[in-house]
């Protein structure tokens, strides 16, 4: 098993929710990523997404997509981006890379998944890879042993549901709403029945992503959630603070207030 699964076997024992933070690599900078990072673990998160900068995102919203910018503009490459990954586990968390596909491609599929766990890496989350297409992709997750995670949407048919819950180890992530990543004022109502229909296919953990930004979103999700996801939430701190070492602190407090959310 991985850190990854071996951590939600614990939260769950604990019956409880694991806090999943979202940030991508090399944003704001690579140095400052990595204490963004460590700031985000010393709240209370539970384990950590770093995001592979990607320059035509689908799913990410305008906050995410800045930060990607940012972070490309800096030139961050495969070997920054796995040097986070190597830093985030150093801190003694489990994380994993949410990338698009052309950046696995492009490095190598098998390379890719052989560098993640020898890095220390848990999983891969593939917002854009198909499961018809993603054979090559769960051969390489398997000869790693790393997770290979799927995203599902409130649009993902009845049909097509138990094929994609099939093929993913670590957790399902649950795309709450249908739309691009982003904070929001309220948590889709969807969330919950789409968690349920996953449920109802697999047991293997379902994390939500998409909209949770504060602590009583957090305790809402965690309700029928195996993890709750946040990433744009964390970013705006880095965005809206001059200051870093401000910045570091809001990153802190909000990490706190959402770790008290999914323990309630």
């Amino acid at each position: 098993m991985t850190a990854l699964s071996n951590l939600l076997v614990k939260t769950q024992a604990e019956n409880r929710a694991a806090l999943i933070g979202y940030l991508p690599a090399g944003f704001p900078t690579k140095e400052k990523c990595i204490l963004a990072i460590k700031a985000m673990v010393t709240g209370g998160v539970d384990a950590i997404e770093i995001g592979y900068p990607y320059s035509d995102p689908v799913m990410d919203g305008p906050v995410i997509q800045a930060a990607a910018e940012q972070s490309l503009a800096n030139g961050t490459s495969a070997s920054d981006v796995f040097d986070i990954l190597a830093a985030t586990v150093a801190l003694g968390v489990p994380a994993v890379i949410m990338t698009y596909w052309n950046p696995i491609e492009r490095f190598g599929i098998e390379k890719f998944a052989a560098e993640l766990a020898k890095r220390g890496g848990s999983g891969v989350i593939t917002p854009d890879l198909t499961i018809e297409e993603s054979a090559t992709w769960r051969s390489a997750c398997a000869k790693s042993d790393i997770n290979s995670i799927y995203v599902v949407a409130p649009s993902t048919s009845d049909a097509r549901l138990p094929k994609v819950v099939e093929a993913c180890s670590g957790f399902v992530y649950a795309a709450s709403l249908m739309g691009v990543t982003g904070t929001r004022g309220s948590v889709s109502g969807n969330a919950s029945e789409l968690v349920a229909r996953i449920k109802s296919h697999t047991s293997t953990p379902v994390a939500v992503g998409l909209g949770v930004s504060n602590g009583a979103q957090a305790k809402e999700v965690a309700q029928y959630a195996d993890g709750v996801i946040v990433g744009s939430a964390f970013i705006r701190k880095l965005q809206e603070n001059d200051n870093f070492d401000r910045a570091l602190e809001a990153i802190t407090a909000l990490a706190k207030e959402l770790a008290i959310g999914v323990r309630r």
